[in-house]
């Protein structure tokens, strides 16, 4: 288990400000924060099915941080969305399915997030074992040229028939494909409601003009705010959401032509450059955290990745997340033990009483 003061020297020279700041703008008062009754306190009061409610439980209650209100996952999409060579090469372990549900169980996550393929192969092996969320839709890079387009590879009916409790499925908002997703999504997290299944929704942005320049706008806090905002609107039970680097997206995209509608108090008043405010930013956007914000990992490789998954989960704590969704980090270039290990970091965060809400 790690102590605060292994957490503070994996975050280096920003322990201090991660680990003390206070957010000003949307104070924690206002907040929904994640407990092991948020079931309870939060979703029973909602228009979601009895089913659903235990579906939800059976996620917040498996694994290390079972029962902490906190979400720890493994999502493995990565050999459609990247193609399985991109994903895959640097530790070809990955290919075979068994593998990565095996990490999933190893690292002591609450769930493995995965393709219909992936899932299914095992699903009589594992699916009493660790809850299964199915991944029902993806974009896939073979078709040229490439675009950026979700299309469902697998229906509800097939998660409910494998014994998944939760679907999940990515919007890209902002693309020229956003209309048809958010029908199509929306129908089919209604439909996964009435099967008894909990929806957690992949709220992406996707569009060139979001990059100005030389700024990518895709992980700007106001964009990517109102992005899980349009995401709980089509009842997502949780929302994924990259963590935000930057913010003013609005802001800047109006300096070039007439794009939506921002108040200018989002920067002054409820929001600074900090990263926990960031966040802050993104976890209001969910009803001010009725629906849970997990960020993701990010990219593996660039650095100490067990480090950058601390960083990113005491932002995510702080700012009154729900938890990580972590991949590449995990898997990439490491051994199942290597990336349990990871997993155990990210988990020890969200269990130190230490590492408090901002």
């Amino acid at each position: 288990m790690l102590s605060i003061a292994d957490i503070e020297e994996l975050l280096g020279k920003e322990a201090e400000s991660l680990l003390t700041h206070e957010c000003k703008g949307i104070v924690k008062d206002q907040l929904h924060l994640p407990g092991s009754d948020w079931v309870d306190r939060i979703m029973s009061f909602s228009d979601r099915p009895i089913p659903v409610l235990r579906s939800l439980q059976a996620l917040l209650a498996h694994g290390r941080l079972g029962g902490t209100g906190y979400l720890s996952i493994l999502p493995v999409d990565q050999g459609v969305e990247h193609s399985a060579g991109a994903s895959f090469a640097p530790n070809p372990m990955y290919f075979d399915p068994e593998n990565i549900v095996r990490l999933a169980v190893e690292g002591g996550c609450n769930a493995v997030a995965s393709t219909l393929g992936v899932l299914g192969i095992v699903a009589r092996k594992y699916a009493h074992k660790i809850p299964f969320i199915l991944k029902i839709n993806h974009s896939e890079l073979l078709t040229y040229p490439n675009k950026s387009e979700q299309i469902l590879f697998a229906s509800v009916r097939q998660a409910r028939d494998m014994g998944a409790v939760a679907v999940g499925a990515t919007i890209y908002f902002g693309s020229q494909d956003s209309g048809r997703e958010i029908v199509e999504i929306s129908q089919a997290f209604q439909l996964a409601h009435e099967l008894g299944m909990a929806t957690i929704l992949w709220c992406y942005l996707r569009n060139n003009a979001f990059k100005i320049d030389g700024v990518d706008y895709h992980t700007s806090a106001d964009l990517t705010g109102q992005a899980n905002h349009l995401g709980v609107t089509i009842e997502a039970d949780i929302v994924k959401q990259k963590l935000p680097t930057v913010n003013g997206g609005y802001e800047k995209l109006n300096l070039q032509s007439s794009y939506g509608r921002f108040d200018k108090r989002i920067y002054t008043e409820l929001t600074t450059d900090h990263p926990i405010d960031l966040t802050r930013y993104q976890v209001a956007n969910g009803y001010l955290g009725r629906i849970g914000l997990i960020n993701s990992g990010g990219e593996s490789g660039k650095g100490d990745d067990r480090a950058e998954a601390v960083h990113t989960a005491v932002i995510n704590k702080r700012a009154g997340g729900m938890g990580l969704i972590s991949g590449r980090k995990t898997f990439q270039q490491k051994t199942l033990a290597d990336g349990a290990a990871i997993f155990h970091a990210i988990q020890d965060v969200y269990l130190n009483q230490d590492v408090t809400i901002a």
